[in-house]
């Protein structure tokens, strides 16, 4: 159906092509594996709030690392586009079906890291800290603190997802544009759109956090959605290598 509609894309108006490749990409959004990725960098704070501000503040965080994850997802989709039709780079399906294998590690891997509560890799961070003085100096140090976190690795887990799935599809299909400005327009417009649908999810999965103030609840959703992300994860895995036979057994 894609092909088809892409093959007319030179008939329709500006308007008409702004408006399929962002009503896309908000669809784009919604698939199992992105929110599974999305629901295990879900925190609960830890910091004494009103029910409201809970409230806020978890709405407000989860909306941010969905909107952060479609703008990695982005990134990697106009840079596959700009190397595909600007560099005229050709990409096989076995190297698609590695990317995917690789968000299928990914899955398991967030799914551990959410359940055991450990930063499995033990990456450690460096920040720049200002003294009264001016002087600035460099930290390399863990975060142990459930309220610190990284919105680089909501970014990160967005370009990984970038290279895989139906977002690549769309990337591929939309060649049958024939213009490079008007194909990468079209990525950054399903970009936004993607951008958009997460930051919604991410704001919609955000509510149970912010109404929950119990630790069991809190423990019953880590475990939900770290299960959520593992069985995803093997799915993937299973499907590529066993189905797929990526390694050629």
């Amino acid at each position: 159906m894609l092909e088809e509609i892409f093959g007319q894309i030179d008939n329709f108006t500006p308007a008409i092509i702004a408006g399929f490749g962002l009503a896309l990409g908000i669809q784009h959004a919604f698939e199992a594996d992105h929110i599974a990725a999305v629901c295990t960098q879900l925190t609960n704070s830890n910091t004494v709030q009103s029910k409201k501000q809970l409230f806020k503040a978890s709405l407000t965080k989860s909306s941010l690392l969905g909107a952060i994850w479609g703008a990695g997802h982005t990134t990697t989709l106009i840079l596959v586009g700009l190397l595909v039709y600007g560099f005229t780079l050709t990409i096989n399906k076995e190297i698609f079906s590695g990317f995917e294998f690789l968000v299928g590690l990914m899955l398991i891997l967030l799914a551990i890291t959410r359940i055991s509560n450990k930063n499995i890799l033990k990456i450690k961070h460096i920040h720049p800290h200002t003294h009264k003085d001016g002087s600035i100096h460099f930290d390399e140090h863990n975060h142990h603190d459930k309220n610190h976190s990284h919105n680089h690795k909501s970014y990160l887990i967005g370009m990984i997802h970038g290279l895989a799935g139906s977002g690549t599809l769309i990337v591929m299909t939309s060649g049958m544009i024939h213009s490079l400005p008007t194909v990468l327009t079209f990525i950054g417009i399903f970009g936004l759109g993607s951008i958009i649908g997460m930051s919604l999810i991410g704001g919609l999965l955000g509510i149970p956090f912010g109404l929950s103030n119990n630790t069991k609840t809190k423990t019953i959703m880590k475990y939900l959605t770290g299960a959520l992300s593992f069985v995803l994860g093997i799915s993937i895995v299973y499907q590529i290598v066993i189905l797929e036979n990526l390694f050629r057994f």
